[in-house]
């Protein structure tokens, strides 16, 4: 199975297609629909990206990334902010720019995801950070 079919089959999971469907917004025999290979029209298939919190392209088209650029670290920001802590004090022990990276994605997934009662889903993170190694 490729394509969109096979995007949406990751984007479920474990869950169920209808805790899924309930999820986006959509019923689930749409979503089963989605999954033997229709393809949802732009409004649609915004719909689930949004509420999957994934990368409307990587859903699209398989390209870019699976979940949304807020959980990328910008690199040269991180940089700027090293310097900054540095210069300020320079006894400062920082761990490296990898661990940083990891850390900062970790953080700002957990953030983004975060529910209303403040449940931090660290099962759904560590899946997550499974997509951090391969980008």
């Amino acid at each position: 199975m490729e394509g969109f079919a096979a995007r949406l089959r990751e984007l479920v999971g474990e869950m169920s297609v209808s805790a899924f469907a309930r999820k986006v917004g959509l019923g689930e025999a749409l979503i089963r629909k989605y999954l033997k290979g229709a393809e949802p029209g732009f409004a649609k298939a915004n719909q689930i990206a949004m509420a999957a919190n994934c990368s409307l392209e990587w859903l699209a088209t398989g390209c870019g990334y699976l979940y949304r650029q807020a959980e990328v670290v910008d690199r040269l920001a991180l940089q700027g902010a090293r310097t900054l802590i540095c210069e300020q004090d320079a006894t400062m022990a920082l761990p490296d720019e990898e661990a940083l990276v990891r850390l900062l994605a970790y953080y700002q997934f957990l953030r983004s995801h975060k529910r209303a009662d403040g449940f931090l889903d660290l099962a759904m993170a560590r899946q997550f950070g499974k997509h951090l190694d391969e980008a």
